[in-house]
């Protein structure tokens, strides 16, 4: 695991088994405040569980999470008001308007000036013309921006994306992908960010972790996974991973 001496997360040794079946197998990494991080891997690969046993959903088997310095088993409700997620699988209540739901949340979040922040986020996300319709009623990529609004409300010190550009089109998928690196700068937020859009990933990521049947099997920048698989793209190192988990180069070392 590499070491990093500004972490805002630290995952050790994280193993989790389902009736047998082990979707996490002993995944460590850390995440230094700053630092967007990208967690890949073909549907199966233990990505899913992994945001879950971060987020406290679910128990790990065995192994260790800190978030800020504190375990999540013991500072859940603590450390669950420092961060936050947006995940396409998630679906807020139907019959509230976005407004309404962004409401809720900020309540639960305890945001301060919460009108002033959520009228803030909807237009981060240019979406404000969408304060007042029923949410059961939004297009996906609507949707998937409601949920980027909910994510940020809170102004997290972690967050979690789960495709964060998922159904969005190529010119709100690039604006997500510049708010994002420009929060970054500005707030210094940690991110952990899965996708399937590479391109979100080589824009975005500082690094990257790559999944295969729960173990990490490659770790580095955009760049030196490109140079350790000596392929031309992120994409081509993600089928190679997918179909086969070797870490193998084109050509062996001389």
């Amino acid at each position: 695991m590499r070491r990093c001496e500004d972490a805002v997360l630290r995952v050790h040794e994280l193993t989790k088994v389902f009736d047998g079946i082990v979707a996490v197998d002993r995944v460590s990494f850390s995440i230094s405040r700053g630092e967007i991080v990208g967690l890949l891997g073909a549907n199966g690969a233990g990505k899913t569980t992994t945001l879950h046993l971060i987020l406290g959903l679910i128990r790990p088997t065995s192994g260790r999470i800190e978030i800020f310095g504190r375990d999540i088993e013991r500072h859940r409700i603590e450390i669950l008001r420092r961060m936050n997620f947006s995940s396409v699988g998630v679906n807020l209540p139907p019959n509230l308007t976005v407004w309404e739901n962004l409401w809720l949340f900020a309540q639960l979040y305890g945001v301060s000036r919460a009108q002033e922040r959520i009228a803030e986020v909807l237009e981060l996300l240019e979406i404000a013309h969408l304060r007042d319709a029923r949410t059961g009623r939004l297009s996906s990529g609507e949707m998937t921006r409601v949920n980027l609004c909910k994510a940020l409300l809170n102004d997290p010190e972690l967050l979690l994306l789960d495709e964060p550009t998922a159904s969005l089109d190529p010119n709100i998928a690039d604006k997500v992908r510049r708010l994002l690196r420009q929060i970054q700068r500005e707030r210094r937020i940690a991110m952990l960010y899965t996708s399937h859009n590479m391109r979100d990933i080589e824009e975005v990521c500082d690094r990257i972790l790559f999944l295969h049947q729960g173990r990490i099997i490659a770790e580095g920048s955009p760049r030196e996974i490109l140079e350790h698989f000596r392929t031309r793209t992120l994409e081509e190192v993600f089928i190679r991973i997918a179909r086969s988990g070797e870490i193998l180069v084109s050509q062996r070392e001389r």
